[in-house]
């Protein structure tokens, strides 16, 4: 973790001023007071909704040369109530990454979500490099078992890969696409090895799967491909698609995946599972 430069820190300050001064405490759930010299939240209310100290949120604002960590930095950007521009601002400013990797994923505009719509009976999803599913339409909903029954810091493909019966039932090529999928991940992962949400889920995976540890330890890497992969649906039977990448954002960023049918069988066995997808209840909340 690098120190801001002087110039960031007091960019950052002069930001954190500002948007501190546009909360009223009644939108934080805080009594109005008394004799309010400047408008909005003050310090001491800012770090106590952060869980920091008074002091150090102080020198803060006040553009002193303190270290800044990524948990804080999303503390502050919650209890200050940023909007996902915002608070990509705030991190640049404090020289840390986000620890929320769906915080500003271009998977969560409503854009994209109403392409994945258009794309069915297709299965489509937004994934991050991290394998997270930011968004994905009904049918890919249903590819395995019910995507979205899982809550969403379980709607990994890595984590369900591993620890979920159901999908590694649904993968009749499981040890190959496992030791890919690991490979793709370790390779992924340069480009962020001190970023905390990557290191978590490593080590959340470690200590649930011995077999996600020894695949860990070849060190394989692999970049992602368009291929031809295979899923055992419980509903409608074995489905072979081709599917493709279609990047969102820089290499290694979120993405687009969709799903086309590689044979007869598989276009006409789609059919009934978009029919069986498209008639349960839809359960899509907006993560926050």
């Amino acid at each position: 973790m690098t120190s801001p430069s002087a110039a960031a820190r007091s960019e950052l300050a002069s930001f954190l001023r500002s948007r501190r001064e546009r909360i009223s405490p009644e939108q934080v759930g805080l009594p109005p007071g008394r004799r309010r010299r400047t408008p909005g939240l003050r310090r001491e209310e800012v770090a106590q909704l952060a869980a920091v100290g008074v002091t150090w949120y102080t020198w803060l604002e006040q553009a002193r040369e303190i270290q800044i960590s990524a948990q804080v930095a999303d503390s502050i950007a919650r209890a200050l109530m940023l909007d996902p521009n915002e608070r990509t601002h705030l991190f640049l400013l404090a020289g840390v990454p986000d620890p929320n990797p769906r915080a500003q994923c271009p998977g969560m505009s409503d854009q994209i979500r109403e392409m994945l719509a258009k794309l069915e009976p297709l299965p489509a999803a937004v994934l991050n490099s991290r394998t997270d599913v930011i968004a994905h339409n009904r049918t890919y909903a249903r590819l395995v078992d019910d995507l979205d029954r899982l809550p969403f810091e379980d709607r990994n493909i890595m984590w369900l890969t591993f620890t979920d019966p159901a999908w590694r039932e649904g993968l009749p090529d499981w040890h190959e696409t496992s030791r890919q999928l690991v490979a793709k991940y370790r390779a992924a992962m340069a480009e962020h090895l001190a970023e905390p949400a990557w290191k978590s889920l490593v080590k959340r995976l470690e200590q649930a799967s011995p077999e996600f540890c020894e695949l860990w330890e070849r060190h394989e890497v692999q970049e992602p491909e368009n291929r031809t992969k295979r899923f055992l649906n419980p509903r409608v039977g074995l489905l072979t698609f081709h599917f493709t990448h279609l990047w969102l954002g820089p290499s290694q960023g979120p993405r687009l995946v969709t799903y086309s049918p590689a044979d007869a069988a598989t276009r006409e066995r789609l059919d009934r599972l978009y029919e069986i997808a498209a008639s349960a209840p839809s359960v899509m909340p907006v993560p926050v």
